[in-house]
């Protein structure tokens, strides 16, 4: 018998054409766990206002990250799953699905069935748990296999944000921008580094997300603030906590000083996004004199578009025109070999 292993990625236009992020975007903002407002005034909202003015404007942005290859969140997500293939060797058959766009999670999904294998494992590609990304993964993988005539044993591996392997991965690739420097007053390595700050960027999401997803362990469980000092019964799904929680143990792996550091949310569309805001804490810190600032993406394991463009490029500029020097960008986990052993790690032992 054969395991199948499904990676779940959210998404990239098949081009950067202008008709292929509309396509893109159209099913990525439809989809009711992301824009969770009332049916009609999703359909309204999205088709009618922010589809049409965003795509144009969106497509200049993916042809800015757009290599030869194609798409770098689809060639390092292709990458993660030939690797682990030839890791886990035959007895498993790894498939990689799209939540949304190609390759279609229906396709990953339907070439395990034909390779009739007696348990998926299915690993959405976001470390911290969200319902917009895991959350709404899951629930289409399950309602594609409903009419499945025989339905294997699956397990899902819904974040993995405080696994130990994970954070190895990130530390390994943040090596070679941070190197080891013994402290004279014998407290072991300390991470000597030549930046004035340090920024844990994570991809932000509406309050209301999170406030929704709170109410799942009763009332006045969470308050946006100090609730997310530590991981707990009523937290441990909180995409908000299991942010906090990855920076303080990369914080703590990476022997990054008190004071040098900030956990911040991107990409938000207005005001009532978690906070800080990372373009704001950048463009506060360069105000205050901090020249060369590192920046973490702990929620990709592929750079993309918010990696490669958001950071890279426009925070960098940011920093610039308010007197900072240099925005440097850890880049994700692709396919460094560390990563691709922790997700084999993950897989052997949900078997």
């Amino acid at each position: 018998m054969k395991t199948g292993v499904l990676l779940i990625n959210l998404g990239t236009p098949d081009s950067p054409k202008t008709s292929d992020v509309r396509k893109y975007l159209t099913q990525f903002l439809n989809d009711p766990r992301v824009i969770d407002i009332n049916p009609v005034g999703r359909f309204l909202l999205v088709n009618g206002i922010i589809v049409p003015f965003r795509a144009p404007k969106s497509a200049k942005l993916y042809k800015k990250i757009w290599t030869k290859e194609g798409s770098p969140l689809l060639l390092n997500s292709i990458k993660m799953k030939v690797l682990l293939q030839k890791e886990l060797g035959d007895k498993f058959v790894v498939e990689l699905g799209m939540r949304y766009q190609s390759p279609s999670l229906e396709s990953a999904l339907d070439k395990l069935r034909l390779a009739q294998v007696d348990k998926i494992i299915m690993i959405p590609l976001y470390p911290q748990y969200a319902s917009s990304s895991t959350g709404s993964s899951v629930e289409e993988a399950i309602r594609l296999m409903q009419h499945w005539e025989v339905t294997p044993s699956v397990e899902v591996i819904s974040k993995f944000y405080d696994n130990p392997d994970f954070i190895d991965a990130c530390v390994a690739v943040a090596k070679k921008y941070l190197t080891p420097n013994p402290s004279p007053h014998g407290e072991g390595d300390k991470m000597f580094f030549d930046y004035d700050y340090i920024i844990f960027s994570y991809h932000g999401l509406p309050e209301r997300h999170i406030m929704k997803g709170a109410a799942h362990y009763g009332a006045n469980t969470c308050k946006l603030g100090s609730c997310c000092d530590s991981i707990t019964k009523n937290n441990h799904y909180c995409y908000r906590a299991n942010c906090f929680e990855t920076t303080r143990q990369l914080v703590k792996h990476l022997n990054i000083p008190e004071g040098k550091y900030e956990t911040t949310f991107q990409s938000r569309l207005d005001d009532k996004w978690i906070k800080p805001y990372s373009d704001k804490v950048i463009a506060q810190k360069a105000k205050e004199g901090k020249k060369k600032i590192l920046v973490f993406s702990p929620a990709f394991v592929a750079d993309c578009l918010e990696t490669i463009y958001e950071i890279g490029i426009e925070y960098d500029e940011i920093l610039k025109e308010h007197g900072g020097e240099k925005i440097t960008l850890v880049e994700s986990l692709n396919d460094h070999p560390v990563w691709i052993n922790a997700l084999k790690n993950m897989v052997l032992k949900a078997v």
